[in-house]
């Protein structure tokens, strides 16, 4: 609250009050000047990274016949006109959220190979088994919810995901000498469709035998490291 000193005109408070709002603007002005700006172009490409990410969600969980793009859009919290300003069908967005999806599992073997070094290989195989396998569908790894999707779609997409699981095989074979690890593409990939196989059986059965599959799967990949699964109760049932 302001004191204003008595008997003050009304001119000399015309003054104050303009004062006031000068000085309010000038803030305003200021702050926004001290704001990170974002260029239009950033802004789209923020937008459509919204979008993708939206759309791997929703895919993941629905699948490509479950899902249209006003849901895809939803997903996203925009509407189906702004997603039609960055992709130009669903199948479009399916084929790069695919390839996002890919990468963004061969960054997370390539986090497992920098934090645990040579135990990074029994470190993933027991995380795969136990997170990827009780998250939330939307949040499951595309390696093991989008295959059959891909299959069904076009050759595009086809050609898309064999590259992106080239990738990240290969970067399984490079890693750091790790106990068990596959050391080529063949055994790499065989693994990898170990793991797919074992969570997608898992989390089509209750959460006793869910736990068995996931445990047996764990001591076929890695054999005297392998055994009871860190994940023995799945979370979908807590």
């Amino acid at each position: 609250m302001r004191c204003e000193p008595q008997n003050i005109s009304s001119n000399d408070r015309y003054s104050i009050i303009h004062n006031d709002r000068v000085l309010n603007n000038y803030n305003r002005q200021l702050h926004m000047l001290k704001e990170p700006l974002v260029s239009r172009s950033e802004q789209k490409v923020q937008t459509r990274q919204r979008i993708l990410d939206g759309a791997g969600r929703g895919f993941r969980k629905a699948g490509f016949g479950g899902i249209g793009v006003d849901g895809l859009a939803k997903e996203a919290g925009l509407t189906s006109g702004a997603f039609y300003v960055h992709f130009d069908s669903k199948a479009h967005a399916f084929r790069e959220s695919v390839a996002q999806g890919m990468a963004e599992l061969r960054g997370g073997v390539l986090h497992f190979q920098e934090k645990h070094g040579r135990t990074w290989w029994p470190e993933f195989v027991r995380f795969y088994l136990s997170a990827k396998r009780t998250c939330d569908l939307s949040e499951s790894c595309t390696l093991q919810t989008m295959p059959a999707e891909v299959a069904r779609s076009d050759e595009g997409s086809r050609e898309t995901f064999e590259k992106a699981l080239r990738d990240v095989a290969q970067v399984i074979v490079d890693g750091p000498a790790s106990p068990n690890a596959p050391r080529d593409i063949g055994a790499a990939c065989a693994a990898l469709s170990s793991l797919a196989g074992a969570v997608t059986l898992a989390r089509s059965v209750g959460s006793n035998f869910a736990d068995q599959i996931a445990a047996a799967t764990e001591h076929a990949l890695l054999g005297s490291l392998g055994g009871k699964s860190r994940s023995t109760t799945s979370e979908r049932d807590r």
